[in-house]
């Protein structure tokens, strides 16, 4: 039993088990969906799965799904789950974390933790404000690689409009690596401009900046992480994610420039 939680008193009934195992892997779940590394998918499922009196917690996880068994007096029962992608979300792990701790404690039962698992909701942000945000830091990109502020202020006009475009695209659910592209192509068609009517002293800086909000770090992180920490086959998936994302985005930048017949930093 992990320290903090209630000692047993009877043996759990077969639908308290389920009903656990469900929670379990409610939990895992979200946090897959939602960006978590496997490290703490898998070390959250468990101890939140003891907390609330299973002996043990078996995890397995593949990149869009995870299978779980919960142990309780010879008993097993497994369940599984699909993980679809639902965006990077930290604020949703910080939450399932405090409802494991606080299972932990004791301070939440099965019902507590099943409320507070399903009042949890991903935070997100006015969109607009995003966009400006977005255009800020690339345009600062811009500025740290030595552009001048009629670059800095195209970069930020050309990233903004692909923040939008990406924005847009993800709210009819496209395939993200439709997303990457489309958007590299928009962003980089607008700073190309600054390349065609030369504005600026060095405009080819705006087409390499205005693009930085597509490179797909997040994973990377989350693939050697993943690999280092001997979830190896979830590490590949998130590489070979991340490496087709690289891929549309590139190809997204080459076909922008091929329409306005400029190559910025490449030439």
């Amino acid at each position: 039993m992990v320290s903090g939680a209630e000692p047993l008193t009877e043996t759990l009934t077969e639908p308290q088990q389920r009903e656990i195992s469900r929670l379990a892997v409610l939990a895992g779940q979200r946090l897959l969906q939602h960006g978590a590394e496997s490290t703490l998918v898998a070390d959250v499922t468990c101890r939140l799965g003891q907390a609330l009196g299973v002996e043990s917690v078996e995890v397995s996880l593949s990149a869009s799904s995870m299978v779980i068994t919960t142990l309780s007096h010879g008993r097993c029962i497994t369940t599984t789950r699909r993980c679809q992608d639902r965006g990077i979300n930290m604020q949703v792990v910080t939450e399932i974390q405090r409802v494991c701790i606080m299972a932990e404690r004791g301070l939440l039962g099965v019902e507590a933790v099943h409320q507070r698992l399903e009042k949890i909701k991903p935070l997100r942000y006015n969109r607009f404000l995003v966009i400006v945000m977005i255009g800020l830091s690339c345009a600062a990109f811009s500025r740290l690689a030595g552009a001048d502020w009629p670059v800095f202020f195209l970069t930020f006009f050309a990233s903004s409009v692909g923040m939008f475009v990406r924005q847009e695209i993800a709210h009819c659910h496209f395939n993200p690596l439709v997303n990457f592209g489309v958007t590299a192509f928009v962003t980089t068609l607008i700073s190309g401009f600054g390349q065609v009517y030369q504005i600026g002293e060095a405009p080819f800086l705006a087409m390499a900046s205005s693009v930085l909000m597509l490179v797909p770090g997040f994973p990377l992180i989350n693939a050697i992480s993943d690999m280092v920490k001997g979830y190896v086959n979830m590490g590949i998936a998130r590489w070979t994610m991340a490496t087709l994302l690289t891929l549309s985005t590139s190809m997204g930048i080459v076909a922008a420039m091929n329409v306005l017949g400029v190559w910025g930093w490449l030439s």
